[in-house]
Parts: C-alpha cells; structure tokens; sequence
C-alpha cells in the first residue's frame, strides 16, 4: 500500500496527470450506421480487436447526423462516429484514430471518403486499394493524414 502511495505521489510532483495514468484503458466510440450496413459491424469489429470501447446506433437517417456532424461534402461514407470531440467519417484504421487521439490536433475529424476495399470492415480477399485517410476542420480545409496500402 505504501508503495502505492509513493508512487502516485511521485506521478503527482513531477506532473504526470490523471489523463496519463488513465491512457491504457479503452477509449470509448460512439457509431451511428444504418441497420443493415455489414462492412459497418466489421469496421467496428477492428475497432474492438484495437481496443475501443464502441457503443453502436443504427439509424436511418444517415444525412442529419453527418451534417449536424459537420461532414465536408466530398468526404462522405457509410457510417459516422464520435471519439473525444473529434468526428470519425468512414473506414478509417484504429491505429489513425489512436494517432489522432495523441496528437490532439485543432480539427474537426478524420475521413476515409467511399468505401476503400482493404480498409478496415472493407476487407476483399487479397485486394488492398490505395487510400488516404483525410485530416478536415470545420473552416473546409482537408490534409492527408496518412495513406494505405
């Protein structure tokens, strides 16, 4: 117990915070995708073997939630998802999201427009299309946050 305490005191007087203590427990995800969406259960399922904690909603009015969102046009695709305050459009990897999580930049989210076979929840046998996971803030501007395959 005393060891505990040492330690914990030790963490506080040189600044470690609460946030740190706390980043190896699952990061909760909260999914809206549309009830009969099967490569959405299987990007959920990535997401879940990567650690997230993921709350799913189906919804059939896939259009209000990316627009009170705040979705780009362009970026669009089959199901959206909120972490921390960032949204999350599409099938983007699990280790972007946690990339995206650490490095805490000022945007609104991350995109993987379309449906990109060899994504995660998109995966095709042995086919692996190129794509860019697309960094977006809510001014309209995008960057490539990181590309695959």
């Amino acid at each position: 117990m005393k060891k505990h305490t040492l330690v914990f005191g030790l963490m506080a007087a040189l600044g470690f915070s609460t946030t740190a203590l706390a980043a190896g427990a699952a990061q909760s995800i909260h999914v809206y995708k549309s009830p009969t969406c099967g490569c959405c259960d299987d990007w959920i399922d990535h997401l879940e073997e990567n650690g997230f904690e993921v709350e799913a909603t189906n919804s059939n009015d896939m259009g209000r939630i990316k627009a009170d969102a705040g979705l780009i046009a362009g970026l669009g695709s089959c199901h959206t998802a909120f972490v921390g305050d960032y949204v999350i459009e599409g099938h983007v990897p699990a280790d972007d999201i946690k990339r995206l999580i650490s490095e805490a930049p000022q945007a609104t989210g991350l995109s993987v427009p379309g449906m990109p076979m060899g994504s995660p929840g998109m995966e095709m046998g042995d086919r692996k299309d190129h794509y860019k996971v697309i960094l977006f803030n809510e001014a309209g501007q995008t960057r490539i946050f990181s590309e695959h395959n």
